[in-house]
């Protein structure tokens, strides 16, 4: 079943249970499906499209998330918080700090980088292949960590 559908079916299914937080963040997540849909003319989304699309969502509610945490707006803050979470459900299972390292060291080991200077070479192929699995920011951080 494609994001689309499960999204449908989870917006149903928090209307009934009158799960307020939920339906916001599943609404969202629908209206920024139906946007990229619009753009592409009748193309359908592609699942990577769908990842990338939750990916973003995520960091803007955590990038809100801590803006209004430093401004004292735990209100405000809580709400991110939730619709975070809410969202971060139909996202694949996130790489634990080990696994990423593994990886990323496999990475390495096949395009043959040595030092920083292979910074760019490493993260070219390492953002597409963890793509989902793991952020850019965790991402470029354990290449510079290893790479040094």
């Amino acid at each position: 079943m494609s994001l689309e559908n499960t999204i449908n079916e989870a917006i149903k299914t928090a209307m009934r249970a009158k799960d307020r937080v939920a339906l916001d963040s599943l609404r969202a997540v629908k209206s920024q499906i139906l946007l990229l849909k619009t753009e592409a003319v009748g193309a359908e989304v592609t699942p990577e499209q769908e990842i990338a699309i939750l990916q973003r969502m995520v960091k803007q509610r955590k990038d809100s998330y801590d803006q209004f945490s430093a401004q004292g707006r735990n209100d405000l803050a809580e709400v991110e918080e939730a619709q975070m979470k809410v969202i971060e459900e139909y996202l694949p299972k996130q790489l634990s700090a080990e696994e990423l390292e593994a990886e990323i060291k496999n990475i390495i080991t096949e395009t043959g980088a040595e030092s920083i200077k292979d910074l760019g070479k490493v993260m070219g192929v390492a953002s597409k292949t963890l793509a989902g699995k793991s952020d850019g920011k965790s991402i470029s951080e354990m290449v510079k960590k290893l790479l040094s």
